[in-house]
């Protein structure tokens, strides 16, 4: 059975006197027994964030991560910077990458990659606007999405890597994709990759993001094919945050 994993994606949110007491209640919860928890928060605060994160079970992840290796990349974070840091996750191609700042499935999938060349695991995000679904091409999107990954890495990319769902029109707009439109795609995702490695696709956790709160979070979790959730604005709160670990964990 695939372990949970619960990911909060702070985005550009937070501030040193707001994340303090976020990750000291998420430490001080009941055990986290059962589910693993990364939390994500904006790159200033990536350091300061991992040394309350010292020594405990939840992890540390980025944002972002540069294709490149170190070099003259102004304003971009290069993989084995992130690692330096302590962060064990990162996120790569958020929809609010690809459809905010222009990143492609071939430099996605360049992403993946880097941070996998650094022992990060990468938590590869894929999704559909609104007017490819009322188009009906959902799966459509999605192959392309992940075939980037497998042209460029092959199969074995999934080995060590994370998949999440998230329905660009589910993300901040208080839509969710109902739990059998969430297990529809997590489950075209996992035959997807199952026609070049059936045991890898077996093992893949694939999240679902989308408005996951915790009133909708256990419905979606008892789901066959959602292993957990990528959790944006309810991650922020951190009341609503522990509800869906606890959902998380069953």
């Amino acid at each position: 059975m695939r372990r949970k994993l619960v990911v909060a994606n702070w985005k550009m949110h937070g501030s040193r006197a707001e994340n303090a007491p976020l990750v000291e209640a998420i430490l001080a919860a009941p055990s986290h027994a059962g589910v693993d928890c990364v939390l994500c928060p904006p790159f200033v605060y990536l350091q300061e964030v991992g040394r309350q994160l010292r020594d405990a079970a939840v992890k540390l992840g980025a944002q972002n991560v540069c294709a490149e290796a170190p070099g003259a990349q102004t304003g971009e974070i290069a993989a084995s910077m992130l690692r330096d840091v302590g962060c064990e996750y990162v996120i790569v191609g958020h929809s609010e990458r690809r459809h905010l700042y222009g990143e492609d499935d071939v430099l996605v999938a360049r992403k993946v990659a880097a941070a996998q060349s650094r022992r990060l695991t990468p938590i590869l995000c894929v999704g559909e606007q609104l007017a490819e679904r009322e188009a009906g091409e959902t799966e459509e999107v999605l192959a392309r999405q992940l075939d980037a990954v497998l042209a460029l890495s092959g199969a074995g990319a999934f080995e060590h890597a994370v998949v999440a769902y998230e329905p660009v029109w589910a993300i901040g707009t208080g839509r969710t994709a109902s739990p059998a439109q969430a297990q529809q795609a997590h489950a075209f995702i996992r035959r997807r990759l199952a026609s070049r490695d059936a045991k890898i696709a077996s093992g893949l956790r694939i999240l679902y993001g989308g408005s996951v709160k915790a009133g909708n979070a256990r419905e979606l979790f008892t789901q066959e094919d959602v292993d957990g959730g990528l959790i944006g604005g309810a991650s922020l709160q951190a009341e609503e945050f522990l509800s869906i670990l606890a959902a998380a964990r069953g």
